[in-house]
């Protein structure tokens, strides 16, 4: 079978959803290639005795009237089929042993002055953090969009430290840790995470976070049926093996089962290293380029626990707990020797059935790569050192979180688990990282990866490019898609959606 499209888009996660959603909706003959059995990549939620897990992605910002994800969500025409949950006003908890429980707070006004009530002696500080987190957020807000530009000049902030932003605005070591608290967010590394991916993520939650009733799928369920109905065509267990390239051009998209489809441009929504692991050899790519992609590091995986709850036991927690094992947000890493998370973020699903209680909490934790050994391996049928790993992490995941939340234990029905190679299996990103490319604000050119590629129709999109979560992958998208449709053009009728 040859298929001719306008587009073809690698990879559904949310990026390449998206980019096919905008695409169609302008008009354009598209086709989405994805090698899992559904699209969505993390936003796939799969189903435990009768529960929908999520995968990935377990809150979202700029959801409130006037915010760009919701703006975003308008264009795309899919906003009245979300089933939304707004998060309470203290919407992220951030725990530190011996130290106390400090919220964030929805609103910029009343996260200042909450934290200014524990912290009087540096009211000053904390205004100076808010008003530069609300400028960078600001840089791609709605009325940028209306100006006819995506972006108005926040990313210069990608060569700025968060840590020594924070640092800088406030003195005292307990706010510090604070305001850092939620760095996993974004794969926080003190020495490395720029202020733009602080800002961003936090901006975005602090404007209007919320859940969705019933997982994550829904979202790339609902773009999935929007480029069907704009006369897309979505293609599962379809895994791209080879970009057919003659001089600068990708003149074909070869499939696993021998399919070809052609396209006047290609879009890689996934990984840049695999993306041009696809293209044999050519003089378009030097060798250099090839081995300064595939050295590029990676940010850190995720370990995940999941919690099935008995009925009627926990009441519904609507919001985010960021539990620590030192007062130092940033040493988050899973200690293998000891057998202990260095941090624990605990999730609750908002219920699909009785909204007053929790049957599904999610224990996710940040983990180093362990498992470069068991990369050849499928789901299972992983050897037992993984499945003993796998076990013996889960336990201590779930004894951290019970420490600070007793009468979880008592609670839990089954447990189940995802490491970084179940993560790799949706999203196809090397060693299962979590949050694509590690972004340097010491060297913030060497791991830029521009949307435009030495291919005059291959473009790239995804978290890789420049801000990681759901609002970094959608403006990465919007950015892609501009390439083809012009910048003016799409921002405009993003923000006049």
């Amino acid at each position: 079978m040859q298929g001719q499209f306008d587009i073809i888009v690698i990879g559904s996660g949310l990026g390449g959803l998206e980019c096919g959603a905008m695409l169609a909706r302008e008009g354009m003959g598209v086709c989405v290639a994805e090698q899992a059995a559904l699209p969505g990549g993390c936003l796939q939620s799969f189903s435990r005795r009768g529960h929908a897990i999520d995968t990935g992605m377990h809150y979202i910002g700029s959801m409130q009237a006037g915010g760009i994800m919701r703006r975003y969500f308008e264009y795309f025409g899919i906003l009245g089929s979300l089933r939304l949950r707004p998060l309470d006003e203290a919407f992220d908890v951030v725990s530190l042993p011996g130290a106390g429980d400090y919220a964030y707070m929805h609103g910029y006004e009343a996260f200042e002055k909450h934290l200014g009530e524990w912290f009087p002696h540096e009211k000053a500080g904390l205004g100076r953090y808010c008003a530069k987190l609300r400028e960078i957020g600001g840089s791609i807000g709605i009325g940028v969009h209306r100006t006819g530009r995506l972006s108005d000049g926040g990313t210069k902030y990608l060569g700025a430290p968060a840590a020594g932003f924070i640092g800088e605005c406030v003195a005292d070591p307990l706010l510090r840790n604070v305001l850092a608290g939620t760095n996993p967010l974004y794969g926080g590394v003190r020495e490395s995470s720029t202020l733009y991916h602080h800002a961003m993520v936090n901006h975005s939650n602090i404007e209007g976070a919320c859940r969705f009733t019933g997982g994550t799928q829904q979202i790339a369920d609902a773009l999935a049926a929007k480029i069907r109905e704009h006369g897309g065509t979505m293609l599962v267990r379809s895994r791209v093996v080879a970009l057919h390239t003659e001089g600068r051009r990708i003149t074909g998209v070869e499939l696993a089962d021998g399919r070809m489809l052609r396209a006047k441009t290609v879009i890689s929504a996934i990984h840049p290293a695999e993306t041009f692991r696809l293209i044999g050899p050519t003089p378009v790519i030097r060798k250099a380029f090839r081995e300064r992609i595939g050295s590029l590091p990676d940010s850190y995986g995720l370990f995940s626990a999941y919690l099935l709850l008995k009925p009627g036991r926990i009441p519904y927690i609507n919001r985010n707990l960021y539990y620590f094992a030192g007062k130092d947000v940033w040493k988050t890493l899973f200690d293998l020797e000891a057998m202990r998370p260095g941090m624990v973020l605990l999730s609750a699903q908002a219920p699909d059935g009785d909204p007053a209680w929790c049957d599904v909490v999610t224990l996710m934790t940040p983990v180093a790569r362990p498992w470069k050994a068991w990369e050849g391996s499928a789901p299972g049928r992983r050897p037992e050192a993984y499945t003993a790993l796998k076990a013996a992490m889960t336990q201590a995941t779930v004894d951290f979180a019970c420490a600070r939340l007793p009468e979880l234990r008592d609670a839990i029905a089954h447990t189940y688990a995802a490491t970084p190679l179940t993560y790799r299996h949706y999203t196809g990103a090397p060693h299962g990282a979590a949050y694509g490319l590690l972004k340097d604000w010491r060297s913030i050119m060497a791991s830029h990866i521009p949307a435009r590629t030495k291919f005059d129709n291959l473009l790239l999109t995804g978290q890789n490019l420049t801000v990681h979560g759901a609002i970094g992958v959608t403006l990465s998208a919007a950015a892609t898609c501009s390439e083809i449709v012009g910048t003016e053009y799409l921002a405009k009728k993003i923000a006049n959606a």
